[in-house]
């Protein structure tokens, strides 16, 4: 049985293996082989002999074993390490979809408001209208109090 501590242990490890094996082999690609540490030179190493005997991504996988193994124990995790990554029977399809403009919504008219009590072709009262409205009345309470 595999505890949650060993499993995120296990998760981790694997996604540092992926990654940092995927960039050796790039640097070794680049002619940068001298600039890896010697533990990643020596991993180097036996993958480039697995490529005599086996294919390219038979070879990787395997080579990355080897990291996480080594990962997974440099971590702190207990024992063999677990398999994070479930094996698929059938080679990934494409899951891209194209993108597609949602449709516009539609606007619910509100049951009651001084927008809608003329109907639909009255057009509300401007602000500017509205505001000077409330500017005559105010002048005129003004006078008015004098």
């Amino acid at each position: 049985m595999v505890k949650a501590a060993d499993m995120l242990i296990a998760r981790r490890a694997d996604t540092r293996a992926r990654a940092d094996f995927a960039t050796w082999k790039m640097m070794a690609k680049l002619n940068g082989l001298s600039a890896l540490p010697p533990d990643a030179q020596g991993f180097l190493a036996g993958y480039n002999n697995l490529l005599e005997q086996m294919s390219e991504a038979e070879a990787t996988e395997a080579a990355i074993a080897e990291v996480y193994k080594s990962y997974y124990a440099e971590m702190g995790g207990g024992g063999t390490p677990p398999d994070v990554r479930p094996r698929s029977s059938q080679p990934a399809a494409d899951n891209v979809t194209a993108f597609r403009r949602p449709a516009p919504k539609q606007k619910k008219p509100a049951p009651f408001s001084a927008a809608t009590m003329g109907g639909p072709d009255k057009r509300p009262l401007p602000v500017a209208l509205i505001f000077a409205c409330l500017v005559v009345v105010y002048v005129a309470i003004r006078m008015l109090w004098k």
